[in-house]
């Protein structure tokens, strides 16, 4: 067996330093030294965009951005449950972003029909003259 890494021997320092119940979050296979503890943590920065876009103007929502975003959580999501450990940073960071661009994609989705159904109304009387 191969002797442990630099980082593996700084990380067992640390922990040794600990009271044991901060030990065994430390430790954790889904915590602070592990990627599967930053990666969700950094995505938190998505939910941030996404709450910012509720107070853009309506015109202005992607819809195949944030039906995108929006199907990444959901999916994600049910990762982080089936996923040994489970990971529950995961899941919370990823039901924030479906959640936020649910709401985004309604409201972009409401305004494009809005805008659809006002231009076919615009267009329908014209149509009703010429067959007068």
């Amino acid at each position: 067996m191969s002797s442990p890494s630099a980082y593996q021997r700084l990380v067992q320092r640390v922990a040794a330093r600990l009271p044991d119940k901060a030990r065994e979050v430390f430790l954790h296979p889904a915590g602070p030294t592990t990627i599967f503890f930053w990666a969700p943590t950094f995505k938190w920065g998505l939910v941030i965009a996404g709450i910012g876009d509720i107070n853009r103007p309506v015109e202005n929502i992607s819809l195949s951005q944030t039906f995108s975003l929006m199907m990444t959580g959901l999916i994600w999501s049910r990762y982080s449950l089936v996923i040994i450990p489970k990971n529950y940073n995961l899941l919370s960071v990823n039901a924030f972003v479906a959640l936020t661009n649910v709401y985004n994609f309604t409201r972009g989705y409401m305004y494009q029909v809005q805008q659809q159904q006002q231009q076919q109304q615009q267009g329908n009387p014209k149509k009703r003259d010429k067959k007068k």
